[in-house]
């Protein structure tokens, strides 16, 4: 039997409600209290295994103060790519991955809070020493 993948878009929209649902510091539970819904289901909404209808994401716009455009910015393209062309793959996907974690938006709080340059500059230097990728040019 085959496994159903979610759609693209459907999981990049998922990420983008619960990058935002965190860095409004709400729970799955909360919002899906305003939304009448078990933390379950806004579970399955955010890793795109059940695909957001129209209403419900007005509704999750207005409960998270952002656009209807915010859920959909970044996500991946629909266009196929020429034959023998390249492709964008992961895009800045990997951005919104990392801050719909919890780590790396307490990461990103932090680093934001910092109000040296060159301290922050520093602090990416490390950070890049420590992940094995010295030559990476700022």
């Amino acid at each position: 039997m085959v496994k159903k993948v979610p759609n693209p878009i459907d999981k990049h929209v998922g990420s983008r409600v619960r990058m935002r649902r965190m860095m409004l510091g709400m729970s799955q539970e909360k919002l899906g209290e305003r939304l009448s819904l078990t933390f379950q289901q806004v579970q399955k909404y955010e890793k795109g295994t059940n695909r957001i209808g129209a209403s419900r994401l007005q509704q999750i716009s207005a409960i998270l103060s952002v656009p209807v455009s915010f859920f959909f910015e970044g996500a991946p393209s629909t266009e196929l790519t020429p034959e023998g062309g390249f492709s964008d793959v992961g895009g800045a996907s990997y951005v919104a991955d990392f801050l719909s974690t919890s780590e790396g938006l307490a990461l990103n709080r932090a680093f934001i809070r910092i109000k040296d340059a060159k301290v922050r500059r520093k602090l990416v230097e490390l950070v890049n020493a420590v992940a094995g990728e010295d030559d990476v040019v700022l």
